[in-house]
């Protein structure tokens, strides 16, 4: 008996050690091994990897090897040789290593692949050698382990737009993916709809991607901060419907040879709202993300108290940090202030417009009566403007929507009393016809000064073409021509009817007063810098003003026919930027000036945005995550952010 245990046991032992010899490592199959498995039907009985438990010690894990066989389940491995995990060639899905045996397998290939049940092995060998060839290329391309990692995808990718659009987080799953199970469902079939199932789209989830992509956009912007030379801010302030005081900030920086412009932080201020408390939340986003001080060369703001105090002011403090930085004062807030000032008794022609419209648009009954009348006679609108002092166009389109229906409300505020009686006036209709026309010519000044595009010099011509225009006009008031305010030549015409003294003195004076008042805001510049403008032009007299450096690389610049032609086809601060490298001198004198923000036009943007998403419905929203991706102009990369996740699809 002792003797055929042992004969038993060496028997025994020979076979495990057989056994374990025919256990290859995982490898590819060769082109021969590919052949001679075409001809094998799927039905083809698989080795079996053994385990062996050993009496008296541990049963270990066993991991399970592959075999070039299982291609004709379409899989292929990935991993390494110790622990190999079958990898779909066909969905790119990644299975456990416990799932490396062929009955797993084909239930994976009949489940998910009907469709390819026909197929040869020669089709698969072919997905399995593009896969491999993808995945040498981009390695994050076939991370994704199927279905779970699509239906993330569209979560993140459905999440950005929820972010864009500035809707609440609740709405991707309280109608986006409903209504996508609907479309899927009538459109492809309930399989469709199933998989539009599995896409995560709660509140929370929403919210978790939009933070994670904002932080990714972040990333990407202050890498970029890093590699610019120079860059420009541009703050302002303004409390939510919470009354909470919230900072916003823009950067103008140098990136791939360009100037570019992004959102770069909208902090709350827990306190005061000082100029302290404005540079300690700039300064701790600025020393946190290791951006250099030095680097900055502007700081734009709206020329509160608070940001240009002398002392204590937000631009005091940062120049104690960046002594190259240069303070601007918003160009259209300037403007604003320049065309306040106004003769008396057009300051009183409209105070008395107001009212007229306050009356109408002050209670709802006068409203809705007011549109019905319009719609009876036919009028182009059917609604007055209320004027609001803060916001810029206002004056200009309340005149002029009220002097084009001023027979409209005459026949509203029949026997009105005062205010009646001055629609009947010629003297007070022919100033609101000018002030209709003047403040309209202001606006489109304003609109010329906002934009992503706008530099000093742009501010300058602007300017200088309007002074250049009222001087011009004062001119022709002086000749009674007034073909330069189109509203008032018409209603002269109209009227057949001409201007008393008067009011053509206190036209002029008007003008001259604009004219005096934008000189005053707007000083032209204290250093000729013409050869930035136009370095192709006299360029003598330019370069005595440079250093003999600085001389010879604006002599070589002018020289140059293709950077002539360039000159022409892009704006002047990319055309600065791409001439870094090869004349860092020059170039940096020259986007020294044009980097600085002429204007906080960007932060009146994200205020408009941030009333939109912080209601009174969602008044305690973290808002910045939001903000960032509708103001950004760059991209999450969402691949990037999918390698560090775990893809679990929507239950």
């Amino acid at each position: 008996m002792d003797r055929w245990l042992n004969q038993r046991g060496v028997k025994r032992k020979d076979q495990a050690s057989t056994e374990s010899s025919k256990t290859t490592a995982p490898q590819r199959p060769t082109e021969a091994g590919t052949e001679d498995t075409e001809s094998r039907p799927l039905a083809t009985t698989f080795p079996q990897t053994t385990e062996l438990a050993h009496r008296g010690k541990p049963c270990e894990k066993v991991k399970r090897k592959y075999h070039n066989e299982y291609i004709h389940f379409g899989f292929s491995w990935t991993g390494d040789l110790e622990d190999p995990r079958p990898h779909c060639v066909l969905c790119y899905e990644i299975l456990a290593n416990e799932a490396m045996k062929p009955s797993k397998l084909k239930r994976h290939f009949e489940s998910k692949h009907k469709d390819c049940t026909d197929k040869p092995v020669s089709f698969f060998a072919r997905k399995r050698d593009e896969l491999e060839r993808h995945m040498s290329k981009n390695t994050s391309l076939f991370f994704m382990p199927g279905e779970n990692a699509k239906a993330t995808e569209a979560s993140y990718k459905v999440s950005l737009l929820i972010a864009k659009t500035g809707k609440p987080h609740s709405i991707g799953e309280t109608l986006i993916k409903p209504a996508a199970e609907v479309m899927a469902n009538v459109m492809l079939g309930k399989k469709a709809s199933d998989d539009m199932h599995k896409v995560p789209l709660s509140n929370d989830t929403v919210q978790r991607r939009i933070t994670s992509m904002s932080e990714n956009v972040q990333e990407q912007l202050i890498t970029r901060l890093h590699q610019s030379p120079f860059f420009s801010l541009q703050l302002d302030e303004s409390t939510d419907i919470g009354n909470e005081a919230n900072l916003l900030c823009f950067v103008r920086y140098i990136h791939a040879r360009s100037v570019d412009e992004d959102f770069l932080f909208c902090k709350s201020l827990p306190t005061n709202t000082t100029g302290e408390a404005f540079f300690d939340a700039l300064n701790a986003f600025i020393v946190h993300n290791n951006i250099d001080w030095k680097c900055c060369v502007g700081v734009c703001t709206d020329g509160a108290t608070a940001m240009t105090a002398k002392y204590k002011g937000l631009v005091t403090r940062v120049r104690t940090v960046a002594p190259s930085a240069v303070s601007t004062h918003c160009c259209i807030h300037r403007e604003q202030l320049a065309v306040k000032k106004m003769p008396s008794c057009l300051k009183t022609v409209l105070d008395e417009a107001v009212k007229i419209v306050n009356s109408i648009k002050g209670k709802a009954l006068n409203s809705r009566l007011f549109k019905v009348l319009c719609e009876e006679m036919g009028s182009e609108h059917t609604k007055l403007l209320f004027h609001t002092e803060v916001r810029w166009l206002s004056r200009g389109t309340v005149l002029s929507r009220l002097f084009e229906l001023r027979d409209e409300v005459k026949l509203f505020l029949h026997q009105a009393g005062e205010l009646y009686d001055r629609l009947h006036d010629f003297m007070w209709l022919s100033k609101l016809a000018y002030l209709a026309d003047i403040f309209s010519t202001l606006n489109t000044i304003n609109l010329a000064l906002q934009g992503k595009a706008v530099t000093v010099f742009t501010v300058q011509d602007k300017i200088k073409g309007a002074r250049t225009k009222l001087k011009l006009w004062c001119a022709r008031i002086d000749r009674r021509e007034f073909d330069c305010f189109p509203t008032l030549a018409d209603f002269l015409l109209e009227t057949e009817e001409t201007l008393g003294d008067d009011t053509v003195t206190a036209i002029k004076e008007h003008l001259q007063g604009l004219h005096m008042q934008l000189g005053k805001y707007f000083p032209e510049l204290d250093v000729d810098f013409e050869w930035i403008r136009n370095p192709f032009g006299d360029i003598i007299e330019q370069c005595t003003k440079l250093s003999i450096q600085e001389g010879n690389s604006l002599v070589d610049i002018a020289s140059d026919g293709g950077l002539k032609m360039s000159f022409k086809q892009q704006p002047l601060t990319d055309f600065w930027a791409q001439l870094l490298p090869e004349h860092p001198k020059l170039a940096e004198s020259a986007l020294k000036v044009l980097m600085p923000f002429p204007t906080t036009y960007n932060c009146e943007v994200g205020f408009s945005t941030l009333v939109g998403l912080k209601t009174k419905q969602r008044n305690r929203l973290n808002v910045e995550p939001s903000m960032r991706l509708k103001l950004s102009s760059l991209e999450p990369d969402i691949q990037k952010l999918m390698c560090d996740k775990q893809h679990h699809s929507s239950h």
